[in-house]
């Protein structure tokens, strides 16, 4: 009788496990580092990009060659790690927009202030 089921080439138990769920994986990998950069000094957004910086040229030099499990292991580490770092940059361009109208708000606070005249 036929299970209904296609086994891939190479892979193993463990392997297919990971390939479905690695996309849930990596965004909760990458969205608890990216509260964690926020909200704690621990993990900075600097180590958020050198731990990227790793992970991802380990996945596409060394972990492509590998098993299965391997494979689905670092490709979880690179893709959790790109999605931080796309986090962090957005982190960073909001906080410059922040204190981009926190300055414009100064500024016409200050005309305000300077142009009232009694």
């Amino acid at each position: 009788m036929s299970s209904g089921y296609v086994l891939e080439h190479d892979s193993s138990g463990p392997g297919r496990w990971l390939r479905r769920r690695r996309l849930k994986l990596a965004l909760g990998i990458a969205g608890v580092e990216a509260v964690l950069a926020a909200f704690t000094h621990d993990v900075s957004r600097l180590t958020i990009v050198l731990l990227a910086l790793v992970f991802i040229p380990i996945y596409f030099i060394w972990g492509q060659k590998q098993g299965d499990t391997v494979r689905q292991v670092t490709w979880i580490a690179a893709a959790s790690q790109s999605l931080a770092v796309v986090a962090a940059i957005i982190a960073y361009l909001v906080g410059l927009l922040v204190l981009v109208v926190a300055a414009v708000f100064a500024v016409v606070a200050l005309v305000l202030i300077l142009s009232d005249r009694r």
